[in-house]
Parts: C-alpha cells; structure tokens; sequence
C-alpha cells in the first residue's frame, strides 16, 4: 500500500512538471479618447471631425500567446491576437470576420525563430523603435506613411498574411529578421469573370508576394534599425494583368536610430518607397523626435516631412505633434496631444486622425484619451 502511494506521489509530481512546461497567457490594450480635427479647405476633404476614436495611443486589442517546451531547449510558440474598436463595437466578434493584428505558431530555439501565418514585418517594430509615441495614431510618421500607402509603417500595411518568417536570435545586441509573403493570387479571374487568356496565371505565387529583411542592433542607450521591402508584380483585386499600369515591384527601405540621455531620448528616420507601376506612389519620408521624461510625466514631441514625387502628386506635407503622457499606475496612461498638419496644394492630403485631410489644407487636431494594459 504504501509503494502504490509513494507511486501516485511521483505521478503526480511528474504531470505538474509536464503542466509546468506549458504556458498559456491572455493579455490586451483598451484605448479609447477624444478626437476634434478641423481644416481650413472650403472644396474638397472631410474637413471636420469630432468624436470618440479607439486605440489612439495603442491599438486595442485582445491576445493569447503560449508556448510548450519540447525538450533540448526547443519549444512550440503561438499568438494570436485581434483588434478591438471599443468606441463602436467592432472587431473581434463582429460581423464580417476577424480583424487579426497577429496570428501565427512556430518553433523557437537557440537557432531563434521560424513561425506561419499572420505577422509583423520587419518594418513595424523599427518604426515603433524609432517613433516618440510609439506608433500612436496621431503621430506624423505613423498617420504620413500608412496613408501615402508604404508598408514601412506602424499600422495594419506592415502585417503580413500568409508570411513564412525567420528571426534570429539576440547575438551581442544584434538581431535580424527575414519574412516571406506568399501572394497565393489568383489572376485569372477579374471582377468575378474568367479570362481565359490567362489561365497559366491562376496559381500565381509571386504576383502580390512580399519580401523583407530587417536589422535592430540596441545596446544600452543606443538603438538603430534598418528595413528593406519589397511587394512583387503588384496587382490590385480587380485588375486585368494585361494592364500595363500595374504588375511591377514596390521597393522600401527604411533606417532610424534613438539615443537615451536620460533626461531626453532623441530619435531620428529617413525612408524611401520607388513604386515601379505606371501608376506610381513614390514618396519619402523623414522625421526627427524626443521624449523628455519628468517623474511619472512624458513630454513627446516629433516632427516629420512626406514628400510625393509620383507626377500630379508632387507636393509635401509636414506634420507636427506636442503630445503628454501620465502614468497613473504601471497599466494606465493618460494622454493629450496636438497635431498640425500641412498639405501642400499638389500633396496626397494626409491628416492625421478621422478623415480629415486634403490638398492644400492646414489641419489642427486635438485628443486626449486613457490606455488600460492588462
């Protein structure tokens, strides 16, 4: 009797270790604030917006991440995460299907990472490294780039589906990643007719493929980033393939840098996109950036300029944010912020938050919202 039960003991030590070695967790972000944005064009635009706007700061999101280990040092890694519009209901649960940020499973090890499914692309965590409020909605390099269309950018352009990705692991402040973007495009089909000519271009797996490699090399106060991207023979859901305004490469690349002082963190990037299509969206952006710490308060200011050079759109918009954020706890921030945009009369339009944006407009934009991480 005695034996059975020593044995039930170390059977049941043995399933608490193999329990051990499994780790699920729930994790999110609820951001939520107040938007008024108001232009001075009289023609054309949305030139007014007033209202509650979600994820403001950061994305709102719900997410669950895990990982089992496998033995030898090799695990088995997952994520999956979804947005969340908190301020109309919209995102996970809502009809017409998931709005993921992530969701993808893999294997880590010492050799570092190889995962499938929906991920980041290098230019998303360099942007965000670089950036004075993180990729926040309302900073220039944030709104400039995700609405002149690059996919260097903090926002939805630089996650990638269908992505098969390799990430290194940390080798003396160094890391690199590469990602693959399969285009899985069927090109045969257009506006839901068949075109029979070509056919022998239905299993496409370049056509809308993608490819990037990045670098991060951080080391005490200093960091610095840098991106290349490329979107393969791109051809917009709709298009013909025998039209000769499209079926060429994107090309980015992007390279940034912070430096911590303490007392103020100084950052700086410049980025380059070359749209190889008749119909091309060249543009390059810069943008320089601090973030001046006092206690539990943060004074985030940024610059950043957006030049267009794709033929009629030549022109220029800047942008410029004064923003503060409060530590209230270790999960919840308060912030306000001003943004000023101008557009130039030939520029794209870009604005900043609500719509509101068109050529040869000047912009104000105020907010102030709350972050809750858990």
């Amino acid at each position: 009797m005695q034996k059975k039960l020593i044995a039930l003991a170390v059977a049941s030590l043995a399933s608490g270790a193999a329990f051990a070695q499994t780790n699920v967790t729930m994790y999110g972000i609820a951001d939520a604030g107040y938007v008024w944005s108001q232009g001075d064009a009289l023609v054309t635009g949305t030139n007014k917006f007033s209202g509650i706007q979600s994820g403001l700061l950061s994305g709102s999101r719900l997410g669950f991440k895990g990982e089992e280990a496998l033995g030898n040092g090799l695990k088995a890694i997952f994520t999956l995460e979804y947005g969340l519009n908190i301020d109309n209901n919209s995102g996970v649960g809502s009809t017409g299907g998931l709005n993921a940020r992530q969701q993808f499973v893999g294997l880590a090890g010492g050799f570092g990472q190889i995962a499938l499914g929906r991920q980041y692309s290098p230019g998303y965590q360099a942007t965000a490294n670089n950036d004075p409020a993180g990729g926040a909605l309302f900073e220039p390099q944030s709104y400039m780039t995700a609405q002149a269309g690059n996919t260097i950018t903090p926002n939805s352009a630089a996650r990638w589906d269908n992505a098969l990705s390799y990430t290194t692991p940390n080798w003396g402040g160094f890391t690199g990643k590469a990602i693959y973007s399969f285009g899985e495009n069927s090109s045969c089909t257009v506006a839901g007719v068949t075109v029979s000519s070509l056919n022998d271009r239905c299993v496409s797996t370049t056509d809308n493929s993608r490819y990037a490699l990045g670098a991060n090399f951080a080391s005490g106060a200093f960091n610095v980033d840098a991106v290349y991207q490329v979107r393969q023979s791109v051809m917009p859901a709709g298009v013909n393939n025998n039209s000769p305004l499209w079926g060429d490469d994107i090309n980015e690349w992007y390279v940034g840098g912070s430096f911590d002082l303490k007392f103020v963190k100084l950052m700086a990037s410049y980025q380059d996109q070359d749209d190889k299509n008749r119909i091309n969206n060249d543009n390059s952006t810069w943008t320089v950036g601090a973030v001046i710490p006092v206690g539990n308060f943060g004074i985030h200011l940024a610059y950043a300029q957006t030049d267009f050079d794709s033929g009629v759109i030549d022109g220029k918009t800047n942008g410029a944010m004064l923003a503060g954020t409060y530590a209230l706890s270790k999960r919840t921030t308060a912030y306000a912020g001003y943004v000023w945009t101008k557009n130039d009369n030939d520029s794209l339009g870009l604005g900043p938050v609500g719509g509101v944006g068109a050529p040869g407009e000047t912009n104000n934009t105020f907010t102030v919202g709350m972050r809750h991480s858990f």
